[in-house]
């Protein structure tokens, strides 16, 4: 009976550590992702575009575009639009520097945690997991004051050249958030289920390891 009752519990243990190993596979890929995922947020200038506006005959049509971090982008005649900016010496617009740079932040820990990958060929998967963990969610911090502040900067020249005088703090004139806002509001509660899974999978890895290993390599890195 002894020796049948650990041939269950190897049994159970070896399907738990496919699962686990199939399901940080997943992970990873996830986290991939989500650093594609952060620097299209970063560059494109889509965070703010012009609504759909009726105006009289004979009478200019409005301007319409969208903007970004980087960027303001006005329509015209070409397919291409006409952008104005310094996304290629990585220059913010100055009403939105402090966004901006949370955007990098957040890019920077999501990628941080992208090349801990490689140290799981190398230090225990616990261990990894948590820091992964934390730079996940220093990354969703990060970019949830970026949604919060980006908002908040509308009052300025560019937002006003765009959407019109009605432009405030929170209230965007003629225009309306963009898919890449809504992206970023999305990449933090992405942000906040990877770093759980990360949580999750590194104390089930821990659940695995002998008590003294526990002592020296869980212990420290724990949340």
């Amino acid at each position: 009976m002894h020796v049948h009752t650990s041939d269950v519990a190897r049994l159970y243990q070896t399907e738990f550590i496919r699962s686990a190993r199939a399901v940080g596979v997943l992970w990873a890929i996830c986290t991939l992702c989500f650093g594609i995922i952060e620097v299209v947020i970063l560059i494109q200038p889509s965070w703010v575009g012009t609504r759909e506006l009726h105006y009289q005959a004979g009478t200019p049509p409005p301007q319409a575009g969208t903007l970004g971090l980087f960027e303001v982008c006005v329509e015209t005649d070409w397919p291409v639009p006409e952008c104005r900016g310094s996304l290629d010496t990585l220059t913010p617009l100055p009403a939105f520097q402090s966004p901006a740079v949370l955007v990098c932040l957040s890019l920077t820990a999501v990628w941080a945690s992208v090349g801990c990958l490689c140290l799981f060929r190398f230090c225990n998967a616990a261990t990894v997991y948590k820091i992964c963990a934390w730079l996940q969610l220093t990354a969703g911090f990060c970019l949830a004051l970026a949604c919060l502040l980006f908002p908040d900067s509308w009052d300025c020249a560019e937002m006003r050249a765009l959407c019109g005088d009605r432009v405030g703090s929170f209230s965007p004139g003629n225009c309306s958030v963009h898919w890449a806002f809504v992206l970023a509001m999305l990449g933090v509660l992405d942000a906040a289920i990877l770093a759980t899974l990360a949580f999750v999978l590194g104390n089930r890895q821990d659940a695995l390891l002998p008590d003294d290993a526990k002592d020296v390599t869980g212990l420290l890195l724990s949340p």
